[in-house]
């Protein structure tokens, strides 16, 4: 079962957090934000769910919680509301510079996401570029990592796992694409998306083709284990508690 609070979540802090590495690593991206006449600020400000800010430049994409700096705001007034932005591309209600909120989304916005979506739910022949399938790769693992957080701290099942997992930094990643730290405290997760400084676990992926492999099942972890190509160390159960969790993901990234 999908709780739609945890599922916005995810899509504010999984998904459309993921266009800070989109607009960091694709060319089409970059040359949406080129177009851009000034910076824009955009808030999604969900009643009873969560509540971010995408700051978009000419320089690229940073997400931050909360609503500060934002020059623009919509809201929505429920997770259920807010989750159908991203099924259906339905919006919310501008609350703050309307003009500005409707000119942005309908434009640059839509560009990014549309983009995004084509790399993370890639076509069999799209796929064969090679520069597209590493980067549909790494752009699915920031998501999932940015997934693990937000079901951690929200999803009724994810939170058994989370109840049980020390206090730390976890450091995931494919060795030589992408590293993100998994931070806990009190038994609340934060994604940050940068190698840890001393974690006190690490689970890293061999290579692309292997990181392909486990997200879209094609792969088995037990026998690349086996096979040494997922380096575990460290406090272990930390590990295996966000296993648990990347089973609910793939439930609410299906």
């Amino acid at each position: 079962m999908i709780d739609p609070r945890a599922m916005a979540y995810v899509n504010l802090y999984g998904v459309l957090a993921t266009l800070e590495n989109l607009c960091a690593m694709d060319r089409s991206a970059k040359d949406i934000l080129q177009k851009l006449s000034k910076p824009v600020s955009l808030c999604f400000e969900v009643k009873g769910g969560p509540c971010g800010t995408l700051h978009f430049s000419k320089d690229g994409c940073k997400f931050s919680e909360g609503s500060e700096n934002c020059t623009c705001k919509m809201h929505f007034g429920s997770p259920a509301a807010f989750n159908r932005l991203i099924d259906n591309s339905k919006p919310g209600l501008p609350t703050k510079n309307p003009v500005q909120v409707l000119s942005f989304l309908l434009g640059p916005f839509t560009a990014l996401t549309n983009r995004l979506t084509e790399l993370l739910r890639p076509s069999a022949d799209a796929l064969k570029d090679r520069e597209f399938f590493e980067e549909s790769t790494i752009l699915t693992f920031y998501t999932i990592v940015g997934g693990i957080s937000a079901l951690a701290n929200t999803d009724p099942i994810a939170r058994i796992s989370a109840g049980n997992t020390v206090d730390g930094e976890v450091q995931v990643g494919i060795k030589g694409a992408a590293s993100a730290t998994i931070r806990v405290q009190n038994h609340v997760f934060t994604t940050v998306k940068q190698a840890a400084a001393s974690p006190r676990a690490i689970m890293e992926f061999a290579d692309i083709d292997l990181a392909h492999g486990l997200f879209t099942g094609t792969a088995s972890t037990m026998n690349e284990m086996c096979k040494g190509r997922i380096r575990l160390a460290g406090m272990i159960s930390m590990v295996d508690n966000i296993n648990r969790i990347l089973d609910r993901i793939s439930v609410y990234l299906a």
